[in-house]
């Protein structure tokens, strides 16, 4: 996935294509399937999953720093 300032308004798209992401949500949204949505697009099924795998990690909660307070040392006396 790429987004270049200038080309199709800046939206996220498939890299080396025109077809923005949203659509590949639209689609699905909509009832389609993921063979649907290749079929009807000319995407690939890794094209598809990049995006579900980037969509599912920035919905993921980010990591916590390890608590200082909470550390152990294996060599303290």
């Amino acid at each position: 996935m790429e987004s270049v300032p200038g080309r199709v308004g800046g939206v996220w798209v498939l890299r080396d294509t025109r077809m923005p992401v949203s659509v590949i949500f639209q689609n699905l949204e909509y009832g389609s399937s993921i063979e649907e949505i290749i079929e009807n697009y000319g995407v690939t099924r890794a094209q598809i999953q990049a995006v579900l795998d980037f969509a599912a990690q920035s919905a993921a909660p980010p990591s916590l720093p390890p608590d200082p307070a909470r550390a152990t040392d294996a060599h303290t006396l």
